[in-house]
């Protein structure tokens, strides 16, 4: 099926992920000069008509909105007058590091800019991760787009993310992300009510 980018994806990087007895095509189209990010996702399986059903596409735009990222992530947020960072993977929460295992990272370096007199690099990194108890039924890619704009000195960073998983492997993930929002309740401070208390009887009043 063809896919109609228009004017704002001008660049296209495409990797060939085993999943079960076959593969996902998995391509992110990009702008050089913007951070706008899009991914197309085909099967290549054994005969296509049989691709299993079971298979789930998910993409995020906001990775925030991920039970993988919300479990597994740790994203950092940050901005000030040179950065306008949003969602970037700094890496697998340590909780869940055997839990969780990479596929792959990549980083295509765009292009040098000199902002400043600093050179900086304009890039697309993406990272794949894996459930360790699924490794051929699971896979997530997180893309990251950091786009330099010389004429406002700024780095922008923004990221997003597409996940391929049979329903097995989705239940177990939900299992996680259950289990570790019970953790996350548990660990909040609680708030401590104090029980009525009877009038206090100042000796000024008797």
């Amino acid at each position: 099926m063809s896919l109609s980018l228009g004017k704002s994806f001008d660049r296209n990087y495409t990797m060939r992920v085993p999943f079960l007895d076959g593969f996902y095509d998995i391509g992110v189209f990009f702008n050089k000069k913007s951070n706008f990010l899009l991914f197309r996702v085909d099967p290549e399986f054994p005969n296509k008509a049989t691709v299993p059903s079971s298979n789930k596409i998910t993409m995020f735009k906001n990775l925030e909105s991920s039970f993988f990222s919300e479990t597994f992530l740790d994203l950092h947020n940050y901005r000030n007058t040179s950065l306008d960072i949003m969602n970037q993977f700094q890496g697998i929460n340590s909780d869940y590091q055997y839990d969780v295992s990479f596929v792959f990272n990549e980083t295509l370096n765009l292009a040098k800019v000199d902002v400043g007199g600093k050179a900086l690099f304009d890039t697309l990194t993406l990272y794949g991760l894996t459930l360790t108890a699924f490794p051929s039924e699971f896979i997530f890619v997180v893309a990251e787009r950091q786009n330099i704009v010389k004429r406002l000195n700024k780095k922008i960073v923004r990221t997003t993310g597409v996940q391929i998983a049979t329903s097995p492997a989705i239940e177990l993930l939900n299992e996680y992300h259950k289990q570790q929002n019970t953790v996350d309740m548990f660990m909040q401070p609680k708030t401590i009510i104090p029980s009525d208390t009877k009038e206090t009887i100042k000796l000024s009043d008797e």
